[in-house]
């Protein structure tokens, strides 16, 4: 699964609990679990939305939570970014500079370094190796750290890394897009959408399964579920509706070409709900957390106004403002440069769900691009420490009709300490009853014609 067995039976262990000051403002809590049976390394777990992560257990669910690895006998580094609230669209904190700061990147760091210290203390000698895990907020914390304190970790996987703001600015222009008259709509017509989709492109790797493996190759117009003039009913879309579904497919850039929205993609209808906004909040005082997936509480910081209405964003006049806000330079982790941490072994895994709605695969695709041109002619070891990996299917972190889950963390240790890079892995979906091969990228999962079409074995990579 994409953390540990969250199964295992959890061993003895110690909890150490601190506080990390480094400056008046900033209150950094920590949390050490120390297992008996101690492997000999440390690894950091990553949050989630706006805040940070401080769990023992997540009764089974796949999550980054310190009792998994605590059986495998990972001792465990875990922050609350720098303020409490475990309200994942809560931003309210940010008022205070040195919060934000926190969250953006030092208190991942401290908690490392600190971390490491606790550890040589109680069992006497230090980590053999120090290995950072997250998903969502969690990746971009494990990219911030690879780019800006590139020491700290031997290993890092980042799943599905929000590492820019233009995750939250691709769900304001989405949700803008639903909320243009009649542009609503009703779950389901969501379901007839994806079914359309399905019809029209999920045969393409040459099985239907209900997983476009590659929604870049489907060309699927939603004019074709368009109603009859005057017959509008639940199982076709009005032409506002049309135009709406057409809009968030192809995303949208400015004039000049900066991108405002990543597009959504074909074949991950069964996810949008959980980050667009389908039937319009008309309150203009309610949802505004949801609406801006957490730009409620920064409006004052990245648009200069505290009373800013997120449903007027207009990319033309706002996206540079916001990109080139004070905040943004301390919260997005999009330095390509990974040179000091490809010199010393670092080994970085990057994947994401490719029916992501939150943050998109578009933007990791970009950012590993982006990587081999930027870092690439300066450390010829480059690809022997870098990895991507599309999850076909997948929604953000989990879920979806994928295979949604593979076992990240062994993949990376076997990475870093033999040179084995994880090129020839399995993920499997958490109902177990569907897996494929996870395959780097460019390639992705198409079945070879015959086989168990549920069988990872049926399937080949190119």
């Amino acid at each position: 699964m994409i953390g540990a067995d969250t199964k295992a039976k959890t061993p003895a262990y110690c909890e150490v609990t601190g506080t990390i000051t480094p400056v008046p403002g900033s209150q950094i809590t920590v949390v050490y679990r120390l297992p008996d049976g101690w492997n000999g390394k440390l690894v950091g777990l990553g949050g989630g939305g706006w805040a940070g992560n401080l769990t023992l257990d997540r009764s089974g669910a796949r999550a980054y939570a310190a009792a998994a690895n605590l059986a495998l006998g990972y001792a465990t580094a875990q922050t609350d970014g720098g303020h409490p609230s475990t309200e994942i669209w809560d931003t309210s904190w940010a008022a205070n500079v040195e919060s934000f700061k926190d969250f953006s990147y030092r208190a991942v760091h401290l908690m490392t370094t600190v971390g490491k210290a606790v550890v040589a203390r109680y069992y006497g000698e230090p980590q053999k190796r120090a290995y950072f895990q997250g998903c969502s907020t969690g990746g971009r914390q494990g990219l911030m750290e690879v780019q800006r304190f590139p020491n700290d970790y031997d290993g890092v996987i980042s799943g599905a890394p929000v590492y820019s703001f233009l995750t939250q600015t691709s769900a304001l222009v989405r949700n803008e897009a639903f909320a243009k008259p009649g542009a609503a709509l009703t779950t389901g017509q969501v379901t007839r959408l994806h079914e359309a989709v399905l019809a029209a492109c999920d045969a393409q790797d040459g099985l239907k399964d209900g997983i476009v493996t590659d929604p870049r190759a489907c060309s699927f117009d939603p004019a074709t579920l368009q109603c009859p003039q005057g017959a509008a009913t639940p199982d076709c879309l009005t032409a506002p509706q049309v135009a709406a579904v057409r809009s968030v497919y192809t995303g949208l850039k400015t004039t000049d070409g900066r991108t405002a929205s990543y597009p959504l993609s074909r074949g991950g209808e069964g996810g949008w709900a959980r980050f667009v906004v389908l039937t319009p909040v008309t309150d203009s005082s309610a949802g505004i957390g949801d609406i801006g997936n957490g730009l409620g509480g920064l409006r004052k910081a990245l648009f200069g106004n505290p009373d800013y209405d997120l449903r007027a964003f207009d990319a033309e006049r706002d996206l540079q403002k916001l990109r080139d806000s004070e905040f943004a330079g301390l919260y997005e982790a999009k330095d390509p440069n990974i040179a000091a941490f490809v010199a010393h072994g670092g080994k970085l895994l990057l994947w994401h769900g490719f029916d992501d709605p939150g943050p998109s695969a578009s933007a990791t695709i970009e950012y590993y691009e982006s990587v081999r041109q930027t870092t690439g002619p300066q450390a010829p070891g480059l690809d022997a420490s870098l990895r991507l990996f599309l999850l076909p299917g997948v929604y953000h972190c989990r879920g979806g009709p994928g295979a949604d889950g593979f076992d990240s963390l062994a993949a990376l240790d076997r990475w870093v300490d033999s040179g084995h890079a994880p090129d020839d892995g399995v993920a499997t979906r958490e109902d177990g009853k569907l897996s494929r091969p996870l395959c780097r990228y460019p390639t992705l999962p198409h079945y070879k014609g015959s086989g168990d079409p549920a069988a990872a074995s049926s399937f080949e990579c190119r």
